[in-house]
């Protein structure tokens, strides 16, 4: 059985330029502001080149996306993609995978929220109150999406805009504080004592910034909401990848610029940097504008994560009904509950493994995205409306290549928690598909008996 989606009427879409800044702030998170330090650790200064190395990958994978979108109007993304190509089971697996990577998307910005305010309040280094804080803020953003979305909408626009902001006023203000010589040596320290090490380096950096280019995948799951999905989210999905990369590059460059070799020592490289460049305010500023961009992107995911999950129950009847019981506020509570329960679980690892999490869930959405690229070019089912992927199967199996050179930079902790997710999915399937078979039969003989 095939999916064909369909447009739903809906009083107000949102435009080209909407979807455009919800992309923007769906996929510059905390990596932007905390991951600089990281990346030049491994790489110095051609942490740089690391960054356009991976923004070109994850901008091949984003172009299958692009080529996906114009064959459908529903919402879902990869979850969608998978099922029209490879069936319900498969789908089913990636929509539990999208919902896992929601989790670790909220968990990871808020503990990203912690680590900025330890950076300057001591009190969040006490194990006690900061375990208290993101326990805290998980359950308060639970309790706030149990009355609906009438804050949302606030609070997305105000963290984008501080977002925005802060990295135009960094770019903007810090260029005139760089220093030519923290430009060298360009070739790192890894290259000079051998192949492998370099590799290795080069890849423990590539993982941290395939992350930070990521949440381009969220931008397809809203399609119903938007005008004319076929063909603005191919568009949107260009320009959102070329105006971050340009982002994210000058950041850096303007972050090494300043603070050379001194970036590994902070944990927020870019308001540190800022600090050096500027004095007091500069700092001030950005983490101003750091905090209210984690919390506003926290909050958001705490919101749509549900939301999600929620769906595949009560619209495309993959979960129980029960999982997407809404209250008289139209809010998603099992689904809720369920959500910050998985949050609350992975809250208490590091920023770096749910960032690698991320990755990995990331990468389980891509590989069979890109394959139902390959299949749909060689059906040709589903046909394209408003964008064509060039070269046939040339970009897709580049992204696939390149998608699962991922493997080998994941460590056996982060593969051992996707394959717990991919079995407990896949167990509850086939306890949901057998309840389903009973339901059915059941149903069947009472018609019978009403018959007789």
């Amino acid at each position: 059985m095939k999916i064909i989606s369909k447009n739903v009427t809906s009083p107000k879409k949102l435009s080209f330029i909407s979807i455009y800044f919800l992309g923007i702030n769906g996929v510059i998170g905390s990596g932007a502001f905390l991951l600089p330090q990281v990346i030049y650790k491994d790489m110095d200064l051609s942490s740089v080149l690391v960054l356009l190395c991976a923004a070109i990958t994850v901008s091949m994978v984003a172009l299958c996306y692009a080529d996906l979108s114009s064959r459908f109007t529903g919402s879902g993304a990869a979850w969608l993609y998978s099922y029209n190509a490879f069936g319900r089971f498969w789908g089913y697996e990636l929509g539990i995978f999208t919902w896992f990577l929601g989790c670790c998307t909220l968990s990871a910005e808020v503990v990203a929220l912690l680590t900025t305010l330890k950076s300057f309040l001591p009190i969040f280094s006490n194990h006690w109150v900061y375990y208290a804080s993101v326990f805290g803020l998980i359950l308060l953003f639970s309790i706030i999406n149990f009355f609906g979305r009438t804050i949302v909408k606030l609070v997305d626009n105000l963290s984008s805009a501080a977002k925005m902001i802060t990295i135009i006023i960094f770019i903007a203000v810090g260029a005139f504080c760089i220093h030519l010589t923290n430009f060298s040596p360009v070739i790192p320290h890894a290259a000079m004592t051998g192949a492998m090490p370099l590799a290795k380096h080069f890849g423990a950096a590539f993982s941290v910034v395939f992350y930070m280019f990521t949440g381009f995948s969220f931008i397809p799951i809203a399609a119903k909401q938007m005008n004319n999905p076929e063909k603005n989210i191919p568009r949107v999905l260009i320009a959102v990848m070329i105006s971050v990369t340009i982002l994210y590059s000058l950041m850096m460059i303007v972050a090494i610029g300043i603070l050379g070799t001194n970036m590994v020592k902070y944990s927020t490289p870019i308001a540190n940097a800022f600090y050096s460049g500027v004095g007091r305010w500069g700092y001030i500023l950005v983490i101003a504008g750091m905090l209210i961009s984690i919390f506003g992107v926290a909050f958001t995911a705490s919101f749509n994560t549900p939301s999600l999950i929620a769906s595949l129950a009560s619209e495309h009847a993959m979960l129980p009904k029960w999982v997407g019981k809404k209250n008289t506020h139209d809010a998603p509570w099992v689904a809720i509950i369920l959500t910050a329960i998985v949050s609350l679980l992975l809250v208490t690892q590091s920023y770096l493994f749910l960032v690698s999490c991320i990755v990995l869930a990331s990468f389980v959405q891509y590989v069979p995205s890109i394959l139902a690229v390959i299949k749909f070019k060689h059906t040709e089912e589903f046909p394209n409306h408003g964008f064509k992927l060039p070269g046939k199967y040339i970009i897709p199996a580049l992204a696939l290549l390149i998608s699962c050179y991922m493997v080998t930079n994941f460590t056996i902790k982060t593969i051992a928690v996707g394959v717990v997710v991919a079995v407990l999915a896949a167990v509850t399937y086939f306890f949901i598909k057998e309840d389903e078979e009973h339901e059915a039969r059941h149903h069947a003989k009472l018609e019978k008996l009403k018959q007789k």
